[in-house]
């Protein structure tokens, strides 16, 4: 397995004293200038890679290859299992929800997020989460930090079931402030060309079934720092909102909820149409990514409850509904399209998995474009014609 962790920065996971790509680094016998003095210390890296290894190996599937340090990470894929298999590959970050961390000092679940943006943008193809590497960046490598970051991204794919195969760690400094760190990560899954979900298949009358998200999941959080933070100047320690049983740290910090797993089970039970993970560009920019050009989707917001958060940044910030609509998820993470016929079948098969699916909208004739509407209210809302990224 791969531990790569080199670049402008510390040892790779995989090759203590490599620094830089470059021979190995060792203290300048005759006192001249060192790496450290540079701000890179190469100690802190291996110390780093110690303390994750064993966490790390508890991700490992039967079909990765060797251990921590080498410099690719290696899974056997069993191609004798598909016809024809697609490899599906994705890359994402945890964004400005990283400063909230970084405020807190609360490191230990973000790296949940990073998994989740990843692999439920794979399984929206179909596909089986495989493997996932990672890459962490910080001003100043504090071997605490790093671990704890990389007991989420751990968790996450234990909760995912990929395998975390390889990452980097590298300190930048001049470039990033001591404390301060960004986290990204790509995940590699594979399907059936015939059984990938493209979309191609909705039609009108299907069925759009929403998965709930507990809160901002990894989205939307230049806005809702700016309205919390900064122009409310709300405490990450106080209550998240009035009435609150937790703080606003707690709220903003709470995991994605990782969706692969249940939506594995699902397209194993039940003819799946279409999926649309709800990510940057709410429900709006990313349900149009799988609509075909004839159909629209038309979403009822009174169908599910809206996470208190919500509200309170729209009512903080003045913030428009069309707006929260095409930036935040509203609480659902994931859309499934399914045949009329097949709701009631999907609708148990996700509750066995631990999700509280329920319909909350329909495809109708149209032209790929997605409404928001209530019906306790009659009001129409966003509509969108095309989609953002994740």
């Amino acid at each position: 397995m791969s531990d790569p962790r080199r670049g402008d920065s510390r040892p790779g996971r995989g090759e203590p004293g490599r620094s830089d790509g470059g021979p190995p680094v060792a203290p300048d016998p005759g006192g001249g200038l060192t790496y450290a003095d540079a701000g890179v210390d190469i100690s802190a890296g291996e110390a780093a890679v110690e303390r994750i290894k064993a966490r790390v190996r508890t991700t490992f599937r039967p079909e990765v290859i060797g251990d921590i340090g080498g410099f690719g990470g290696l899974f056997a894929f069993a191609a004798e299992r598909y016809r024809s298999p697609v490899l599906v590959a994705s890359t994402d970050g945890v964004g400005t929800k990283a400063l909230v961390a970084q405020a807190t000092g609360r490191f230990a679940t973000i790296g949940i997020d990073l998994v989740a943006m990843c692999v439920d943008d794979v399984v929206c193809q179909g596909a089986e989460p495989l493997f996932f590497l990672d890459y962490i960046a910080v001003g100043l490598l504090d071997p605490g930090q790093v671990e704890q970051l990389v007991q989420g991204v751990v968790e996450g794919c234990r909760q995912a079931g990929c395998a975390l195969v390889g990452g980097e760690m590298a300190e930048h400094p001049g470039a990033m402030e001591p404390g301060e760190f960004d986290l990204v990560g790509s995940a590699v899954g594979v399907a059936e060309r015939d059984r990938l979900v493209t979309g191609a298949r909705v039609r009108a009358g299907d069925v759009l079934l929403g998965l709930p998200s507990h809160g901002l999941r990894c989205n939307g959080y230049s806005l809702a720092r700016r309205v919390l933070l900064e122009d409310a100047a709300l405490s990450l320690e106080g209550p998240a909102y009035q009435g609150a049983g937790r703080t606003l740290a707690d709220e903003l910090l709470a995991p994605s909820l990782v969706y692969a797993p249940a939506v594995m089970k699902l397209l194993g039970r039940v003819d799946v149409r279409a999926l649309a993970h709800v990510t940057g560009g709410g429900i709006p920019g990313n349900l149009a990514r799988v609509l075909p050009p004839d159909v629209d989707a038309v979403v009822d917001r009174s169908r599910w409850q809206e996470p208190r958060i919500f509200a309170e940044v729209r009512r903080l910030g003045g913030i428009h509904p069309d707006e929260m609509a095409r930036v935040f998820n509203l609480g659902i993470g994931m859309i499934a399209v399914v045949a009329p016929a097949d709701e009631g079948r999907a609708v148990e098969v996700l509750s066995s998995a631990g999700f509280r699916a329920a319909a909350v909208g329909e495809v109708v004739p149209g032209s790929g474009e997605v409404h928001l509407v209530s019906s306790a209210s009659g009001r129409a809302g966003d509509v969108s014609r095309g989609g953002s990224g994740g």
